[in-house]
């Protein structure tokens, strides 16, 4: 009977999941292609912005901080990392690839393929991409993994910091959405989205929370 009641009691743990995108860097201002292929430091915005989330959050006691494997990243959740909180690095949390225009400043050409793409995935031609580069499908099907670890880790309250597009398609893959929807997941800077894991469900707590940078530093 107690062995029963203690794994009964082990389902009903909710895990916490805070997930943000990373700082703002140059090429974001610029309008600069950055996607796996582009692995950029944040600027003196980006990292007031970390700065500030950190101030916010530094509280909550992450139990591990995930990151891709691009600076920008883990430059942004640093502060945590230095609180010596375990960091994972996953490469499967890399920005989506944009090929042949990773690193490339955007031009009318390069806007009217980019938003026909995107207008394709949200018009479920998820397997659409850049010549080189990834479609929506390849990168759900990659993020499956990730989901997977945070679904039978035993850790119960953690941090991810991943990338824009990522970030839209790892939520509609946790809520069940189909990834079609991405874009209804809006996202900027350093923006916060949690969600609770009762064992089988994943519920959205918070969407694009960007409180944290109303606040000043001192």
């Amino acid at each position: 009977m107690l062995l029963i009641l203690m794994q009964h009691n082990s389902r009903l743990t909710t895990k916490n999941i805070y997930i943000i995108r990373h700082g703002q860097t140059d090429f974001n201002v610029r309008q600069v292609v950055q996607g796996r292929g582009v692995n950029s430091d944040l600027n003196d915005e980006g990292i007031r912005q970390a700065k500030l989330f950190f101030k916010a959050h530094q509280e909550i006691k992450f139990d591990v901080v995930y990151t891709s494997s691009l600076k920008r990243t883990w430059q942004t959740v640093d502060s945590f990392i230095s609180k010596k909180i375990p960091h994972l690095v996953r490469p499967e949390i890399d920005e989506i690839d944009w090929g042949i225009f990773e690193g490339v400043e955007h031009h009318p050409d390069l806007q009217k393929t980019y938003y026909d793409i995107i207008n394709e995935w949200k018009n479920g031609n998820l397997e659409i991409k850049i010549e080189g580069g990834e479609s929506a499908q390849d990168l759900a099907d990659r993020l499956l993994p990730f989901i997977e670890e945070l679904k039978q880790t035993n850790e119960q309250t953690i941090l991810v910091c991943t990338h824009g597009r990522t970030l839209r398609v790892l939520i509609c893959l946790l809520l069940k959405k189909d990834i079609s929807k991405m874009d209804e997941f809006d996202h900027q800077n350093t923006c916060l989205y949690h969600l609770e894991f009762d064992g089988e469900n994943f519920a959205l707590i918070k969407e694009n929370d960007v409180a944290h940078l109303n606040d000043v530093i001192t």
